[in-house]
């Protein structure tokens, strides 16, 4: 499966059948403490399940220095995926409200253990049919196995450090430019960025006219400008984990595929005093 469907390819499957083809997983969360579960009951796709971030798709119990949305564990994850419904030959397709800036976590968790899962192209702005209102469904429990995360597409904050300096290797910055460059903080503790990092903000993988994810080699130049191509290593940050899962499915689309995700990101990383920080462009 491709990293990102279309409305169209969504709705020309059956996940409205009584044996789904597909999970239909509404992953929208906001920063700003709205809620992401009264947005769903307020209108979701129909027959979409809501996924919660900060519970299904996180850790607890960890150190300010594992960010602020650790990874839960496999065992943690598992469970949750079957009891929204996910087994393990049922692709997933994700979507939020803002292009793919919490849905895309989702997406990329399940895609590294192997799983068929995709973002919907421009999100619920895309869907043009009806919208369910309330609760929603209640899943059929599935049989979602169990694996370990590959530690090849991780790096914690010692392994960031040596690529930010590394040759042939390349640190991306996945939040808005303001955040980069230590002029605004809403939420860490630290306002700067990782010294050596390059600010691709997620929201740059988007067409700016609807929202869409941009052309394959439109892409590949946008990473190119920051030094991010294929042979290089690169490794993708955010405030605390997610919004950085945008930018690596936006580099898969644009055919780099050694990426690994720094998970604790900015909140970790401000969160250790011990960690230089960098401030302006």
């Amino acid at each position: 499966m491709e990293p990102v469907v279309t409305a169209e390819q969504l709705r020309a499957s059956t996940h409205l059948s009584e044996r789904p083809s597909a999970v239909v997983a509404d992953v929208r969360w906001y920063l700003d403490g709205r809620s992401g579960r009264a947005a769903y009951e307020d209108g979701h796709i129909p027959g979409g399940v809501f996924v919660n971030l900060d519970t299904d798709l996180s850790g607890h119990d960890q150190p300010p220095t594992a960010g602020r949305h650790p990874f839960p564990t496999p065992v943690a994850f598992a469970r949750a995926m079957s009891r929204l419904g996910v087994g393990d030959d049922i692709p997933v397709i994700a979507y939020d409200d803002s292009g793919g800036g919490t849905a895309g976590r989702l997406v990329w968790m399940l895609r590294i253990l192997g799983h068929d899962a995709a973002l919907l192209d421009g999100g619920l702005q895309a869907w043009t049919g009806d919208l369910e209102q309330g609760a929603g469904p209640s899943p059929v429990p599935a049989t979602f196995t169990v694996r370990p995360w590959p530690a090849e597409r991780f790096a914690d904050a010692d392994d960031t450090a040596a690529f930010a300096r590394a040759a042939d290797a390349i640190v991306l910055d996945a939040r808005a430019a303001d955040r980069y460059r230590g002029e605004t903080e809403p939420i860490d503790a630290r306002a700067g960025h990782i010294p050596g990092a390059a600010n691709v903000p997620w929201a740059a993988n988007l067409e700016a006219t609807n929202g869409r994810f941009r052309a394959a080699a439109d892409l590949a130049a946008h990473y190119a400008q920051a030094g991010a191509r294929r042979g290089s290593t690169v490794v993708c940050y955010c405030g605390s984990g997610v919004s950085a899962c945008a930018n690596l499915l936006g580099l898969e689309r644009a055919g780099i595929d050694d990426t690994r995700l720094y998970a604790a990101s900015w909140s970790g990383w401000s969160s250790d005093p011990e960690r230089q920080v960098a401030t302006g462009a």
